[in-house]
């Protein structure tokens, strides 16, 4: 017998997706995969180089429960001269993974019944992850003119006697939006108004920004910082995904109701990877620069691209490796085997399994008439993307 919590809630469409290319492409099929959300660069020497020195110096034991001090103090640092935030040692936990620092987060300050509110399109664990702490995700619609960015009228509406938090992503998974810090405060300034709800701040994409800084909530808005959860990692913009290595910065109350959970499922992350983590934030960004450059190119590019082919419209993300493009015109259409294209998804499985390409549905984030792509990938990949997403809807196109 199956727990009910498991059976209410969706497996990853990302990893469906991805896994579905992997078939093929061990069945011999060229696919081209923009549906993975990973860096294509390799972890800098000088962090691997730190984890080695760490094998070698005898790092081989369990680290406290909230993860080794040097690193929790990094953090802090980082906080403090890049971010403006006033964190200590121990308003800081680590975690294996920033995924587990959101699941773990929802775990220690949602009840049962309680109300999540999730700006549409979202990365796709926000709600099932809200499910499994028995909490009840509240989808937030947001609209292609905004960059899909919540307004404060939207975060208003959706505010009832039951909302316990808010959920932010910026920059975007899956769309690549950057809230600015005027929309962060006028944000900020709803929130006022319910002294009880608490903000998760999701910033794992802090260094890939391209047009502008970074800004979080908790820096526009000091006096809120209380119920701000700071979620960040090292997966993206160190390109260290194998690693597994996140945090969240909030509280002393919240941190210590988070160890206490991560104490009983999973206790710290890696050591190694913990030492890799110091050396990441005590080195200079150069190798982060490099890659964030590389990023931009294939952005101006491949949104460039997108806006090219007849019935697609893209907005040029502010950062992340995504584009979240408009193939609305393209559902309700037919194959050249005539099935019907009635969704994303079934757009997605048509370009997979016909045209050898991935990509994500936005039925997985909540925004039906969007697909996400991510320029994670080679620019002779993307070209090569490009040239079946054309033709692929081009087909569709001849059949409408």
């Amino acid at each position: 017998m199956i727990a009910q919590r498991v059976q209410a809630i969706a497996p990853s469409e990302t990893m469906k997706i991805s896994g579905r290319a992997k078939e093929l492409q061990r069945e011999g099929k060229s696919v081209i995969s923009l549906s993975q959300g990973e860096p294509d660069f390799k972890t800098p020497p000088h962090i691997c180089e730190a984890a080695i020195q760490a094998i070698k110096d005898g790092h081989h034991g369990y680290t406290v429960n909230t993860g080794n001090i040097e690193l929790r103090e990094a953090i802090s640092d980082k906080l403090k001269s890049e971010n403006g935030l006033d964190y200590t040692p121990d308003q800081i936990i680590l975690s294996n993974g920033a995924k587990q620092s959101i699941g773990f987060s929802l775990l220690a300050t949602v009840d049962p019944g309680n109300e999540v509110i999730i700006p549409a399109p979202y990365w796709v664990s926000y709600p099932e992850m809200v499910k499994l702490a028995e909490g009840k995700p509240v989808i937030v619609p947001t609209a292609f003119e905004n960059d899909f960015k919540m307004t404060p009228d939207q975060l208003r509406n959706a505010i009832t006697d039951k909302t316990r938090m808010l959920i932010l992503c910026s920059p975007s998974n899956p769309t690549g939006s950057c809230y600015s810090a005027d929309e962060l405060k006028a944000l900020a300034d709803v929130l006022r108004e319910y002294p009880d709800i608490l903000v998760l701040s999701d910033e794992i994409y802090e260094y890939i920004v391209f047009d502008s800084e970074h800004v979080g909530i908790a820096q526009v808005a000091p006096d809120l910082k209380d119920r701000i959860l700071v979620i960040n990692g090292f997966s993206k913009g160190f390109a260290m995904t194998g690693w597994r290595l996140g945090y969240l910065a909030s509280s002393a109350g919240i941190v210590k109701a988070v160890a206490k959970i991560q104490s009983q499922e999973t206790s710290g992350p890696s050591s190694i990877s913990q030492k890799a983590g110091e050396a990441a934030y005590t080195s200079p960004r150069d190798s982060v620069k490099e890659m964030v450059a590389a990023f931009r190119e294939r952005r101006d590019y491949l949104v460039d691209a997108l806006n090219s082919i007849d019935g697609v419209k893209c907005f040029l993300p502010g950062g992340a490796f995504y584009a979240f493009p408009d193939i609305s015109s393209y559902l309700n259409s037919e194959t050249p085997s005539g099935n019907r294209i009635t969704n994303s998804t079934d757009l997605c499985m048509f370009l997979l399994e016909e045209r050898g390409l991935a990509a994500v549905p936005g039925d997985a984030f909540g925004e039906p008439g969007g697909i996400r792509l991510s320029y994670a990938a080679s620019m002779d990949h993307l070209h090569e993307a490009v040239k079946r997403l054309r033709d692929g809807l081009k087909a569709l196109e001849k059949q409408s």
